[in-house]
């Protein structure tokens, strides 16, 4: 027997905010909403293959960079294109010590959390 990764709990300082960030890069709605908390999740929700996200309020500040970070893949268009998309939704480039000759690009949500675009596409 094996586990799997049903949900990701994101501590930030304004669920809302990247509650509608996050569902506009995934293609994810909100499933729940609990004490503040908000769960966004693929629209066939919880139990499926993709996790949810749970984005739980916090006041506490955060120091450095986060020890895990979210890896996305474009699934309907090329990677140049999934940039342009990502950044009108509000994502900033970020600058971890990169090369420039990563085939991949970092990027930070709304609040300033990493997240890398591979350029592999997927299957959607």
């Amino acid at each position: 027997m094996s586990c799997r990764i049903s949900e990701l709990v994101l501590n930030c300082n304004d669920p809302e905010l990247l509650a509608r960030f996050w569902c506009g890069v995934l293609g994810y709605e909100e499933l729940d909403r609990e004490d503040g908390s908000i769960e966004i999740g693929p629209p066939s929700g919880f139990g499926g293959l993709q996790p949810t996200i749970i984005l739980s309020p916090s006041s506490n500040p955060r120091t450095g960079r986060l020890p895990l970070h979210i890896d996305v893949n474009p699934v309907d268009r090329d990677q140049g294109a999934e940039l342009e998309r990502l950044l009108a939704l509000g994502a900033r480039p970020a600058d971890v010590g990169q090369t420039g000759d990563e085939n991949w690009h970092v990027l930070q949500d709304p609040e300033g959390n990493e997240f890398c675009l591979l350029r592999r596409r997927l299957d959607p």
